[in-house]
């Protein structure tokens, strides 16, 4: 109130004086009705430039909110002065608030066409605001009222810079290179940190690149400020829609489509969130219902309806996996499986599938690495049972497989065994091969031990528990005295002559000649 009184005083004083008068005493009946006037306007001036003034010093002190509050009074006291505008412009970009800065400055040059702090400050709303164009234009003005402004240059090349990072970003997103787009618009957001459509489209790109928190925070950052957002409400639809929480993101989809009825991305975001809910339900109604090849061609339709939904995609593939494995095409389930896992390399249940896909064509190895990748990440008893039945079964087929060599099933009887082995057995006999080739002898020779070692371990009930629980009986020296032509004499009776082989018949054919 000093100030002001000391304003106010000195100014009247000088404006009496201005009339060639004497200041005896400040009565209305001492001032002309004429003088009247102007001293009323001068007064009211005088007490906006006290306000100014105020807000100068809270400027001077970083108090951007007080200097706010004068700069305001400054205005409504006298609305004409360009300056008091310039003032309160420079004080909400302090306050990062640009657009109404922004129409501050544009206020002020309105009133003043020859202000350069206002054009100055209009380009750099406009930078901040992620319009290049236009704060190229105010900076240019700037330039023609001052030549030399180094500042206004030096925006100019930002705003440059800025239009160039708007084209390789548009030229990145319609290649679909999405994390080129997310590099620009980083830079771009240095140059313009207000822009919400460079942040949407970030925040987009993050989505489409699976990065649904960094995108999320985004995307809520601009709800806080603006909930009727209808890009930022989009966005975070689809990252949800992303995620696998449809129902969630449609709601999204039709508040954002309530904002703003013509957003093309949203609607179409909504209909593929409804048709993939929909496709995706009948499958699995289809497969709970046993019809599983309904199941699987409802699967591969949903997986049609958009590419880009990598979480549900991975869910779909491992479906149709499971349907394709209840059909017999467990080849398809294994491919399905893997394009599940490309998706989604933490997908637990398509590690499980194929695994268990591996382990039905015998393909061990494969099928313990999936194990194992499954009990790195959940150490449950259940996966280390899994794990522990897989690395059985590949030791198991690293041996001999006895089974293969008789030509039966795991779960052959004790007499189809032996039919096997006298089959086999009579098939190799060295004697039936007496006039082949060196080679083809020892081979023969090979394959007549191996058919009397099956037989062994297989028709002896202890052995057999013994070898199909994954033992090698190779090193518990169960062969240390075995021959195979003991085996076959014992086999046929022990007969002390032996058996006559047609060379020129067919496999098999044989006649006995005993001694």
């Amino acid at each position: 109130l000093s100030v002001v009184r000391t304003v106010l005083e000195t100014t009247i004083k000088r404006f009496i004086g201005g009339f060639g008068g004497t200041v005896v005493c400040l009565n209305a009946s001492c001032i002309s009705p004429p003088s009247r006037g102007k001293l009323s306007g001068l007064l009211v001036f005088c007490l906006a430039e006290s306000f100014k003034e105020q807000g100068n010093a809270y400027y001077s002190k970083k108090d951007y909110s007080q200097a706010f509050n004068y700069y305001t009074k400054a205005i409504d006291a006298c609305p004409k002065n360009a300056s008091y505008y310039g003032n309160r412009a420079a004080t909400l970009m302090m306050l990062c608030r640009f657009r109404e800065a922004l129409e501050d400055s544009q206020q002020a040059v309105r009133l003043d066409d020859c202000f350069m702090k206002g054009h100055l400050r209009e380009g750099k709303c406009h930078l901040s605001l992620g319009n290049a164009m236009a704060a190229n234009r105010c900076f240019q003005k700037v330039l023609e009222l001052e030549p030399s402004n180094r500042e206004a240059q030096q925006e100019k090349n930002n705003a440059a810079t800025l239009l160039e990072y708007q084209r390789m970003a548009d030229f990145g997103f319609e290649k679909r290179d999405f994390r080129k787009v997310v590099y620009c618009m980083d830079r771009a957001l240095a140059l313009a940190s207000a822009c919400h459509r460079f942040k949407i489209l970030k925040a987009e790109c993050l989505a489409l690149l699976g990065r649904y928190p960094e995108a999320q925070s985004v995307a809520s950052d601009i709800l806080r400020m603006d909930s009727t957002n209808a890009d930022a409400l989009y966005v975070r639809g689809l990252c949800l829609y992303y995620e696998d929480c449809i129902d969630k993101a449609v709601q999204f989809f039709v508040q954002a489509l309530k904002m703003a009825p013509d957003h093309e991305k949203a609607r179409l975001a909504c209909r593929n969130a409804k048709a993939l809910k929909a496709k995706k339900e009948e499958g699995n109604q289809a497969f709970k219902n046993n019809n599983y090849e309904a199941a699987y061609q409802l699967y591969t339709e949903a997986l049609a309806i958009d590419p880009n939904n990598i979480k549900t995609n991975a869910k779909l593939y491992c479906n149709r996996a499971t349907a394709g494995a209840k059909l017999k095409k467990v080849d398809q389930a294994i491919e399905d499986c893997t394009s599940a896992i490309k998706l989604d390399d933490t997908y637990i249940k398509a590690y499980l599938r194929r695994a268990q896909c591996y382990m039905d064509t015998e393909q061990y190895e494969e099928a313990v690495r999936d194990y194992e990748k499954v009990y790195q990440t959940e150490k449950t008893s259940d996966h280390k049972q899994m794990l522990k039945k897989a690395q059985m079964e590949l030791k198991k087929s690293k041996r001999k497989d006895y089974y293969k060599v008789l030509g039966v099933g795991k779960n052959a009887t004790e007499d189809e065994i032996k039919k096997a082995y006298r089959k086999r057995a009579l098939m190799h006999h060295p004697d039936r091969h007496s006039s082949a080739t060196p080679e083809v002898q020892k081979e023969e020779e090979k394959k007549f031990k191996e058919v009397g070692e099956a037989f062994t371990v297989l028709s002896d009930p202890k052995k057999k528990v013994r070898y199909d629980n994954g033992h090698d009986l190779e090193d518990d020296g169960c062969f240390d005295d075995f021959d195979a032509n003991n085996i076959f004499r014992a086999f046929f009776g022990g007969h002390s002559g032996g058996f006559t082989f047609d060379s020129n018949s067919g496999p098999g054919n044989f006649f006995f000649q005993f001694g």
